[in-house]
């Protein structure tokens, strides 16, 4: 009896181990099941994570290459409209002033000899259109000359020799003139120019003339080098900018007033030979040495010091002044073919005269240029 129920309890005990070792096996699998399924889960979500910020680094990445694009758009076009040429400021720009040809003084310099040689082409043709703004100075009575000019005609009463006081002589009584016409503009040219008068009222009126204005061009490609006489002995160096008079200058109002200390009456004459240095480079030392101005260039103003064939026949109409002259013993002109053959035009002045001005009766009709 006893043995059968040791038996039975055996074997219960025995079943009763299965069944909880089966049931923690299923325990187990079903843990490991579930461990899986959130595995699993964690990496579908975790996929999902990564791809959804695959997604956003692609739209962030477009986006970036869209807005580097759109800014290099407008570096390109910003260069571009730097890149693009600029227009003239005269083009540009409204007239400062309303001038005409009657505000300027137009003070030519010149010597007897040169009358009948010089002077009466330029009375021919670019003087006949301006006897009004245009004064001509000179060293010796010519009663033909006051026939066509009346009081224009000026005797300075200076040396007719080609020296510094003689120059600065005139260029002193060229100043005290136009300080007395009450003019807004005083410029000076020489009896080898010819003057665009046209064109110079067109510059001049970009610039208020109660303004310092000195606008011409230099001769030179550096400073001109000086010594200014201090008196006791002293001497100082300067250097200093100044508009050659062989291609013309042009001063205006407001400056010529403040120069009236070294300028008017005999200051002139004593203020260059402080400097030992001609009329034009004496102008140069009062505006830009001793009052500080600086020259404003143009490049308009033209001398026999330069190559005159450089001015194309198109741009001509655009020129202030124009020359001729020798130069290495070769014909320094304008290189223009029309109206008249050079031996007859040596200085081309006529031609160019009839290229502005075709309706001048002495002009040769349907010409071409």
């Amino acid at each position: 009896m006893f043995k059968n129920n040791g038996r039975k309890t055996a074997i219960t005990v025995a079943s009763t181990a299965c069944l909880c070792m089966l049931l923690l096996l299923l325990a187990v699998q079903h843990l490991r099941v579930q461990v899986e399924d959130e595995g699993a889960k964690g990496e579908d979500a975790g996929t999902r994570s990564l791809l959804q910020d695959a997604a956003r680094e692609k739209e962030q990445d477009a986006q970036t290459k869209k807005g580097f694009s759109a800014y290099f758009t407008k570096l390109t076009r910003s260069r571009r409209d730097v890149e693009k040429p600029a227009r003239s400021a005269s083009a540009e720009a409204p007239p400062a002033e309303d001038i005409s040809a009657d505000d300027i003084f137009i003070a030519v310099k010149t010597t007897k000899k040169f009358h009948q040689s010089r002077l009466n082409l330029l009375l021919d043709t670019w003087i006949s259109r301006n006897i009004p703004q245009t004064y001509i100075f000179t060293d010796g009575e010519d009663e033909d000359l006051k026939k066509k000019i009346g009081s224009h005609a000026i005797n300075t009463n200076c040396s007719a020799a080609h020296s510094r006081q003689a120059l600065s002589c005139k260029m002193a009584v060229e100043y005290d003139k136009f300080i007395e016409s009450g003019k807004k503009w005083f410029c000076h040219v020489d009896d080898d120019n010819y003057v665009n008068v046209r064109t110079l009222v067109k510059q001049l009126s970009q610039f208020p003339h109660t303004q310092d204005m000195y606008i011409g061009k230099p001769s030179l490609d550096r400073p001109i080098e000086a010594t200014e006489r201090l008196g006791d002995n002293k001497m100082k160096p300067v250097n200093f900018w100044f508009a050659t008079g062989g291609a013309g200058f042009c001063v205006s109002r407001g400056l010529a007033l403040k120069m009236s200390p070294w300028a008017s009456g005999g200051h002139f004459m004593n203020t260059a030979e402080k400097i030992r240095l001609p009329d034009d480079c004496t102008v140069g030392y009062i505006i830009e040495s001793v009052l500080g101005v600086p020259l404003t260039r143009s490049s308009l103003f033209h001398s026999h010091l330069e190559n005159l064939q450089q001015v194309s026949r198109s741009e001509i109409h655009k020129q202030i002044t124009l020359s001729y002259g020798m130069f290495e013993n070769k014909s320094n002109i304008i290189n223009l073919k029309g109206a008249f053959p050079v031996e007859e035009d040596p200085s081309r002045f006529k031609s160019v005269h009839c290229l502005l001005y075709p309706d001048t009766p002495w002009c040769p009709p349907q010409v071409a240029f």
